[in-house]
């Protein structure tokens, strides 16, 4: 394997920016911590907070895995009960923060491009602190994408060649709107499945939408969305929702799944919609790297963590 330089950011908020080596030395840092990798030895304390204004499981409960691994401090937040219920804004929380000496801050928020602000803060302002973006609204999911990226490079060792197939509620998911551009760079063919509803054309640059059932059989590797229910407020379309419906016309059941290619793989951000998008049957069956893209999001996030660390130079590393 040829050796590829540490990556070094200031922030990770999105894909959008990495070029295909620095994809690939993250895949490759994340697969030596998964090896049983020395984690790098921090001469000076790092605080990290998490601050999560939307449910999470996955993401939350594995970047505290990820950040314990690596010897941080996690400074415990909680926007339930904290001054953002009184009127705080975003910013005014992070400068707090800040203030007090926290170094990191890993955030999922629903609306998108949240971070831009601290990121580019005004002139005057004091804010400098490392942010981690665990989700924007619609927007980006950088770490799932990493993750799903490194489950990949796991299961075929390429990127080149691959068909990848990306199914169900396209239009409002931060995980496609991350992995299609993604893997594009890194040399696959994206196709596209699902509602025709929760399709924008927009991703027509990305690749080519196509019947599930003309797709299932081509596919190396088949990525399932959640149906985002949340995100469907003003969506006429969601009072017509049937889970039995779905299931039949766009989720893989037992007999799209006995079409699939021997060696493909199916994926899924989670949570799974148990016989919506995925069979209940099918969640850990032998071509499902549903465990195992929970097991990489350890990993991966340390190496993202890791390259936010270097690029800001906390903890002694450089």
């Amino acid at each position: 394997m040829t050796e590829l330089p540490l990556v070094k950011l200031h922030h990770f908020v999105t894909v959008e920016d990495l070029t295909a080596e620095q994809v690939l030395s993250l895949i490759h840092r994340a697969e030596y911590y998964k090896d049983g990798g020395k984690t790098p030895t921090l001469t000076k304390p790092v605080y990290v907070t998490n601050a999560f204004f939307e449910n999470s499981t996955r993401t939350h409960t594995s970047f505290e895995v990820a950040e314990k691994r690596l010897g941080l401090t996690d400074i415990f937040f909680d926007p339930q009960h904290s001054s953002v219920k009184k009127g705080e804004t975003m910013y005014d929380t992070m400068l707090v923060m800040d203030a007090l000496g926290v170094d990191l801050a890993v955030i999922r928020h629903s609306t998108n491009a949240y971070y831009e602000s601290l990121i580019h803060p005004q002139a005057d302002s004091h804010l400098d602190m490392g942010i981690v973006n665990a989700g924007d609204g619609s927007g980006q999911h950088p770490s799932q994408s990493m993750l799903d990226m490194m489950t990949i490079h796991e299961h075929f060792g390429h990127f080149a060649g691959l068909k990848v197939g990306i199914i169900g509620d396209i239009t409002n998911s931060r995980v496609a709107g991350s992995n299609m551009e993604i893997l594009n760079r890194l040399g696959a063919s994206v196709y596209f499945s699902g509602p025709d509803y929760w399709y924008d054309h927009a991703f027509d640059k990305y690749g080519k939408f196509m019947p599930l059932d003309d797709l299932v059989s081509e596919m190396d590797v088949l990525m399932l969305l959640r149906v985002q229910h949340e995100r469907h407020v003003r969506d006429a379309n969601e009072a017509k929702f049937s889970a039995e419906s779905y299931h039949e016309k766009y989720g893989i059941n037992e007999a799209r799944y006995n079409r699939i290619k021997k060696n493909a793989i199916i994926m899924h951000p989670g949570p799974i919609n148990h016989d919506v998008e995925l069979a209940g049957s099918l969640v850990e069956a032998p071509n499902c790297k549903f465990y195992e893209q929970m097991q990489n999001g350890v990993f991966m996030r340390m190496a993202m963590l890791e390259a936010v660390l270097r690029g800001r130079k906390l903890g002694g590393l450089k």
